[in-house]
C-alpha cells in the first residue's frame, strides 16, 4: 500500500523520475547504483507493489541480453574475432584502403549479432596498425569505429541491449512482440546516413592530432621462445605459411641457430625440427601456443621436472632485483625453483633481444608456470612480487564453428519465429558450455552485471511510473503541444526527446522512461504506437555527440587521447543526421496511420 494519498502519486513519481535523471546526469554514483537507489525508493513509497517487482523480474529482455554477453563472450575465447582483426592486418599490407573499408563493414555487421563492446575492443589495435599503414593518425579511425559499431547495432533487434529493452518495455505495454529483423530496414537506413556522413565530415571535423595514446602505448606482448617439435605439422613449410605464427597477436622477430639469431627474411626460412623462434605475443596468443601440440614455449634450460600441479602466474620483478639488471638466465628460475619462463613483459619496450638475455627492470612482468609451493618459494626471496594467477586464457579455436552456430541458431529460428529469442538464446548458452565454447566461470564474467542491475531497477521504476500515473501525465501534458503536429513531426519530437536525454543519461534508464510515454503520445493521437518504439531504439542507439553517451565511445575516448569538444565536433551533426534519417525511414516500414 502506498504512503502517498492517491490523486498525488503521478506527482511525486515525475519529481522522483526527475531527481533521478539528475543523479544520472551529476555522476556522483555509477549509473546502476543510481537505478537501483530509485527503485528502492519508489518500493518504499509503495509505487510500486511488490507482485510488480516480481513481474519486473520476469521480463524477458535482461535474460536475453545477459545470454547474448555469453555468447559474445564465447566468440571472443573462440578467437573468432580475433581472427578477423588477424584477416584485416593481413590486408593492410597489402591494400590498406581497400583494408579499411573491409575493415569497417565487418565492424558493422559484427555489431549487428554481438555485443558491440568487446567487438570495439578487440578493433582498437587493429586500428593502430591501419592507422600506420595508412600513415594517419589514430585519432582520424577511432572515433569513426564507435561510430560504425553503433549504428551496426540498431539494424537487428540483439544489435545493442537497449532495442531488446525497449522491446521488451512495449510488450509490457501490450504491443506485438517485436521480429529480430524487424526494425532492420529502419537501421541499414540509420547506418547509410552515418557511414556516408562520416565519409564527408570526417576528414573537416575529426582531429589529426600525432602521437595519440594508442600509437604511444601500444602494448608490445610478452617476449617468448617457442621451439619447433619433431612432430610439428609446420616442418618443411615457409615461416609465412604457418597459420600458428600468422595471427594478429604474434610477432615473430627472430630465429636461433647455431651461429646466432636471424632477423632478416623470416617469412622466407623454412621451419625445421629444433628451430627456435623469437617472438611477442599477446597474453591469450601466448597460451594458446603453449597448449599446442609438439610446440615447447619458455625458458627451460637447466630446469627440472616440477611437483605438484602446475598453475599459471604473473610476477612482478622488485625495485632491487631490477636495479641489478640480471638476465632471465642468471635468476636460473628453472633449476632453482622448477619452473618455467613462459614470457617477460615490458610496458612499451621490449623487454630484450631474445628471453635468455632479456636484463630485468623494476616493474617488468614475468608469466611463469610450476607448482604452487615454488611460487610460494619465490615470494619469499622477495625479488618477484604481486604473484597473481593469470587471467588469460587460450583460445579455443576449435570450438569456433560452435559458437558460430550457437549465434546463427538463435537468429535464424527467432526470424522464422520457431520459439522466443529468450529462450533459444538460454538455449544456446547452455550448448556453448556443455561444448566447451568457454569455461562456465569466464561465461559469466562476460555478464556485465551493472547492466543488469541497471535494467531490473529501471523496469521496476518503469512500473512506477505507470502505475502512478505519471506516464499519462506526462502524455497529458504533451499531448496539447504534439496532436496537432503532423504524424511525422511528432515522430520527431519523440526521436529528439530520447537522443538528448541519452547524450546525458545511460540509455538503457532512458529507453524504460520514455518508450511508455511514447506509446501513450502515440495511442491519444490516434497514431500507431510501433513506429514511436522504433524511433525511441534509434534515438537511445544512436548516440554521438558525447564520449559518455554510448559505451563504445567511452573506450575510444581514452584509447585516443580525445578531448571532450572532439565529440561535440562532428557527433552533433552525426545525431542530426542519423535522427533525419531514421525520423524519414519509420514511416516507411511503419505506417503511423492517423
Amino acid at each position: 500500500m502506498s504512503i502517498i494519498p492517491e490523486p498525488w502519486q503521478a506527482e511525486v513519481a515525475l519529481l522522483l523520475i526527475v531527481l533521478l535523471l539528475a543523479a544520472f546526469m551529476s555522476e556522483r554514483y555509477p549509473a546502476d547504483v543510481t537505478a537501483a537507489g530509485g527503485a528502492a525508493l519508489f518500493i518504499l513509497l509503495g509505487l510500486v507493489p511488490v507482485d510488480d517487482v516480481m513481474q519486473a523480474f520476469a521480463n524477458p529482455a535482461p535474460i536475453t541480453i545477459a545470454a547474448l554477453f555469453v555468447i559474445s563472450g564465447a566468440l571472443v575465447r573462440t578467437g573468432l574475432l580475433e581472427a578477423m582483426a588477424g584477416y584485416l592486418v593481413d590486408r593492410a599490407s597489402v591494400t590498406p584502403r581497400a583494408a579499411l573499408v573491409t575493415f569497417f563493414l565487418g565492424a558493422l555487421v559484427a555489431s549487428a549479432f554481438v555485443n558491440n563492446t568487446p567487438v570495439v575492443l578487440i578493433l582498437i589495435p587493429v586500428i593502430t596498425r591501419l592507422a600506420r599503414a595508412l600513415d594517419t593518425a589514430e585519432t582520424r579511425l577511432l572515433i569513426p569505429l564507435s561510430y560504425v559499431a553503433i549504428v551496426g547495432g540498431t539494424c537487428t533487434l540483439i544489435g545493442t541491449s537497449t532495442n531488446i529493452l525497449v522491446a521488451g518495455v512495449a510488450q509490457e505495454q501490450g504491443l506485438e512482440r517485436f521480429g529480430i529483423f524487424e526494425i532492420t530496414g529502419v537501421g541499414l537506413m540509420v547506418a547509410a546516413a552515418g557511414l556516408v556522413s562520416l565519409m564527408v565530415l570526417g576528414p573537416l571535423l575529426l582531429p589529426g592530432r600525432a602521437g595519440s595514446r594508442v600509437g604511444a602505448t601500444a602494448d608490445l606482448g610478452y617476449l617468448t621462445e617457442v621451439r619447433i617439435g619433431a612432430e610439428y605439422g609446420g616442418i618443411g613449410r615457409p615461416l609465412a605459411e604457418v597459420s600458428d605464427f600468422r595471427r594478429a597477436g604474434v610477432r615473430v622477430t627472430g630465429l636461433r641457430t647455431g651461429s646466432g639469431i636471424v632477423r632478416r627474411k623470416l617469412d622466407e626460412r623454412v621451419l625445421e625440427a629444433g628451430d627456435v623462434l623469437i617472438l611477442r605475443a599477446d597474453l591469450s596468443e601466448l597460451l594458446t601456443l603453449h597448449e599446442t601440440e609438439h610446440l615447447v614455449v619458455g625458458l627451460r634450460r637447466g630446469g627440472r621436472t616440477p611437483e605438484g600441479e602446475p598453475m599459471i602466474a604473473e610476477a612482478i620483478v622488485t625495485p632491487a632485483l631490477g636495479r641489478r639488471h640480471d638476465t632471465l638466465s642468471d635468476l636460473e628460475i628453472a633449476s632453482r625453483y622448477g619452473m618455467i619462463v613462459l614470457g617477460a613483459h615490458r610496458h612499451g619496450h621490449p623487454a630484450g633481444p631474445d628471453l635468455a638475455a632479456a636484463r630485468l627492470r623494476p616493474a617488468d612482468k614475468l608469466l611463469l608456470e610450476g607448482p604452487a609451493s615454488a611460487f610460494e618459494r619465490l615470494s619469499q626471496r622477495g625479488e618477484l612480487v604481486s604473484v597473481t594467477v593469470s587471467a588469460g586464457r587460450a583460445y579455443r579455436r576449435a570450438k569456433a564453428p560452435v559458437a558460430v552456430l550457437a549465434l546463427v541458431g538463435i537468429v535464424a529460428l527467432a526470424a522464422f519465429g520457431v520459439a522466443p529469442i529468450e529462450i533459444l538464446s538460454l538455449i544456446a548458452v547452455a550448448a556453448i558450455l556443455i561444448l566447451r565454447c568457454i569455461d562456465n566461470d569466464e561465461a559469466w564474467s562476460a555478464i556485465d552485471g551493472g547492466i543488469l542491475v541497471l535494467i531490473f531497477s529501471m523496469l521496476i521504476i518503469g512500473r512506477g511510473m505507470e502505475n502512478s500515473g505519471a506516464v499519462q501525465l506526462i502524455a497529458d501534458a504533451a499531448a496539447p503541444w504534439l496532436e496537432p503536429l503532423p504524424a511525422i513531426a511528432m515522430l520527431a519530437a519523440v526521436y529528439l526527446m530520447t537522443s538528448i536525454l541519452t547524450e546525458t543519461v545511460t540509455n538503457n534508464a532512458v529507453a524504460v522512461v520514455v518508450t511508455p510515454v511514447a506509446i501513450a503520445l502515440a495511442e491519444g493521437a490516434g497514431l500507431d504506437p510501433r513506429g514511436f518504439v522504433v524511433a525511441v531504439m534509434m534515438g537511445a542507439s544512436a548516440s554521438f555527440a558525447t564520449p559518455v553517451g554510448y559505451q563504445t565511445n567511452t573506450l575510444v575516448y581514452g584509447a585516443g587521447d580525445y578531448r571532450f569538444t572532439d565529440f561535440l565536433k562532428i557527433g552533433v551533426p552525426m545525431n542530426l543526421i542519423a535522427g533525419a534519417a531514421a525520423v524519414l525511414a519509420i514511416p516507411v516500414f511503419f505506417p503511423l496511420g492517423g
